[in-house]
């Protein structure tokens, strides 16, 4: 079992900064897949970015060169560098952890984002 901690959602203005963290514990290891989705109100859940346990990172084309993930291994915490926020950012942010094996995904209890004047 895997549980998951977020922290850092917010109201910022549009053009302002976040920064999103998610603390995991259980049982994780540096092999698992971590990120983010979203879901704002009247959408599906769509992915944010992810990032393996050696660094490399995905991300969605909406937040390229905006939003930076990263992880430290020994904290077993990701976190979501998220700047020059736009109101269409606005959603409440899940981070996910997937395990190698079975990629079995657990969930974190999601953290709202609002970008908004």
């Amino acid at each position: 079992q895997v549980q998951l901690v977020e922290s850092g959602g917010g109201l910022v203005q549009p053009g302002g900064s976040l920064r999103l963290s998610c603390a995991a514990s259980g049982s994780i290891s540096s092999s698992y897949l971590m990120g983010w989705y979203r879901q704002a109100p009247g959408n599906q859940r769509e992915s944010v970015a992810s990032i393996t346990g050696s660094g490399l990172t995905t991300y969605a084309d909406s937040v390229k060169g905006r939003f930076t993930i990263s992880r430290d291994n020994a904290k077993n915490t990701v976190y979501l560098q998220m700047n020059s926020l736009k109101p269409e950012d606005t959603a409440v942010y899940y981070c996910f952890a997937q395990s190698p094996l079975f990629r079995r995904l657990s969930w974190a209890q999601g953290t709202q984002v609002t970008v908004s004047e």
